[in-house]
């Protein structure tokens, strides 16, 4: 899991030694941490930003990864399996600026689309 990566790569760059410190500085429980560990419970989007960011892991990645994690689906996890070992085999950089590209023109997209419906 993408979590626990986040999680042990945080606790290493602060030099902790428990969970719990890592809960104090999300401000969440410790139970919480133990619960995203088990795959019980997964990481916000803020909280697995600011993970990233603290460990100099791309937040774009992170975000990705976490997406994979919280598939239910078969279809789905193959689907996500698919991308993530895409991007790790690819470069992630590359797939970020394609997206960050696309995701740049989709408000103009709807009004594309409005315009050659009139």
């Amino acid at each position: 899991m993408y979590a626990n990566k986040l999680l042990d790569a945080y606790k290493t760059s602060k030099n902790y030694i428990q969970d719990k410190q890592i809960a104090h500085d999300l401000d969440i429980s410790p139970q919480k941490i133990s619960k995203i560990r088990k795959g019980e419970r997964y990481l916000t989007d803020s909280e697995a930003i600011f993970l990233a960011e603290s460990t100099n892991i791309d937040p774009h990645e992170a975000l990705i990864f976490l997406a994979a994690d919280k598939a239910k689906d078969v279809k789905a996890q193959k689907l996500w399996q698919d991308i993530t070992a895409k991007l790790s085999n690819q470069g992630f950089r590359g797939l970020v600026l394609g997206l960050t590209g696309f995701l740049a023109l989709v408000p103009t997209i709807p009004q594309y689309a409005l315009c050659i419906l009139c």
